[in-house]
């Protein structure tokens, strides 16, 4: 796992680093020798400054590119500096460094390389008029972009922008930021690369989940074992309406290559005939239906979930009395690890908070921004603002698990925060959901640590769609592609 910090841990981390005895000087020399050693280096170079500490990190690096006979300029946006940048700037001036003050008719393709360095993590709000008009011109060339320690005028903790620079590389200086990896982070970034210098985290960072550490959290397999050492899970979803045979043969088939010992299906009995078709391996289990929408029948929930370790509920099953009915008993009685998604978002909106806060079910809530938004009543521009801060408050306040779906997904019981980065464009379309709630619910069944296991099984689901997407392309994969390639993604971490 790597570290991942809030601008305000990074800042203050990197104050205290300097209390210490480290000067501030230091500190921008090491993070230009890390941009320097990160990126294979192609003269001319321009490097593009604004006036905070990360112009700072531009002048740094121009003075190496002066000592490594690399060609290069300086280009300023204003003459203004930080104390730390200007012994830089001033290093850079009586080298000799060619310094030029930006202007419209500066043409820009005459460089190879640019590197970003207008503004750092702490940037927020609106962009000024002239630094726009850089970043546009920066775009607009035809230049290897390298942004130091994040594009400018893209947000530090949330990765949302107006206008941003789009990067070819971004080399990230002390740790990882939340925008490096949120909201529109993906879509600026071809590349994104950490440069360690020496800065110790004074608070608890965020943690990025990666490959290496899913052999870990899956476990190995022993010989002596049978299927109910890998957990029973019930998948509850699925109406006439919403195509409910699919859907649940996603969940299901999803939930089975997840390595579920077994997976009972509850499907509304009407469609019974239609789901036994489509599935092999998984059990279905019929529940009273009127035109194939489940009626609550409390002998029948109790008969299903008696021997199940994870449920996961809500996926297509339509928002009626009965299925409300149905999600209040498993929150009253259920006292196992209870996923909640889709459908199942929309019913929990609408009940008491109490019924939530009180129930005996671990709960796994799996929503997407607009969902969120309705369990919050925040609306969406708030959540993108501070994702991770609401999904921590939501997840404290009710004692759950949220996993907060986007580009790249937040994982919180309100006090640990994990991020995993694995996902694709491709996945958006119908039914990804649905195989997300399938390889959570045979994760959660046997991985013991349900925050572990609900991260490790959002990795999986986003590695397995990478790699539908690489195969078969963004443009044309479906949900059930993606359940195709987990086998390949389990390989891969074994």
């Amino acid at each position: 796992m790597k570290d991942v910090l809030s601008v305000e841990n990074m800042r203050k981390s990197d104050a205290y680093t300097i209390s210490q005895g480290t000067f501030g000087t230091e500190l921008m020399m090491r993070a230009a020798r890390g941009i320097f050693e990160n990126v294979s280096w192609k003269g001319p170079v321009g490097i593009v400054c604004g006036s905070g500490n990360n112009a700072g990190d531009g002048y740094a690096l121009a003075s190496i590119f002066f000592d490594e006979k690399i060609d290069c300029d300086i280009i300023i946006i204003k003459e203004r500096f930080t104390s730390d940048a200007k012994y830089y700037y001033d290093m850079c001036v009586s080298k000799g460094v060619n310094i030029i003050v930006w202007n419209d008719d500066l043409n820009l393709n005459r460089y190879r390389m640019i590197v970003d360095c207008i503004l750092g993590t702490g940037f927020s709000g609106k962009l000024r008029e002239d630094a726009a008009d850089v970043i546009e011109a920066i775009n607009a060339s035809k230049a290897y972009i390298v942004s130091a320690d994040i594009n400018s005028g893209l947000g530090g903790d949330n990765g949302m922008c107006d206008l941003c620079v789009r990067s070819d590389i971004t080399v990230s200086i002390g740790g990882y930021k939340p925008g490096h990896f949120l909201n529109m982070a993906k879509d600026v970034m071809a590349k994104r690369i950490n440069c360690d210098i020496g800065i110790k985290p004074l608070e608890s960072p965020y943690r990025l989940i990666e490959d290496c550490d899913m052999k870990d959290a899956l476990g190995v397999r022993a010989n002596y074992s049978n299927k109910s050492a890998y957990g029973y899970v019930a998948l509850i979803g699925g109406s006439k309406r919403y195509s409910g045979a699919i859907r649940l043969a996603y969940m299901g088939n999803a939930a089975m290559r997840s390595g579920a010992g077994v997976v009972k299906l509850a499907v509304a009995d009407s469609l019974y005939e239609t789901v036994a078709t489509n599935v092999l391996e998984s059990t279905i289990f019929p529940m009273p239906d009127n035109d194939g929408e489940i009626i609550f029948d409390e002998k029948k929930t109790d008969e299903l979930v008696s021997n199940v370790k994870t449920v996961a509920f809500g996926m297509g099953i339509g928002v009626t009395e009965e299925t409300e009915l149905l999600l209040l008993h498993l929150l009253d009685s259920y006292d196992g690890k209870l996923i909640v998604d889709a459908d199942g978002l929309t019913i929990l909106s609408r009940i008491e908070p109490e019924k939530i806060r009180n129930t005996k079910s671990k709960l796994i809530l799996t929503p997407h921004m607009k969902e969120f938004s309705r369990l919050t009543g925040l609306s969406i521009k708030e959540i993108l603002n501070d994702p991770i801060g609401e999904a921590k408050k939501y997840a404290k306040e009710f004692e759950c698990i949220l996993l907060l779906k986007g580009p790249s997904t937040i994982v919180t019981d309100g006090e640990t925060v994990y991020i995993t980065d694995a996902g694709c464009a491709g996945m958006a379309t119908a039914g990804s959901g649905d195989v997300l709630s399938g390889v959570l619910s045979a994760v959660c069944s046997y991985v013991e640590d349900t925050l572990l296991a609900t991260v490790t099984g959002a990795h999986i689901a986003g590695r397995a769609g990478e790699m539908a997407g690489e195969k078969l392309s963004q443009i044309s994969m479906i949900a059930s592609d993606t359940v195709s390639f987990i086998p390949q993604v389990l390989i891969s971490f074994s």
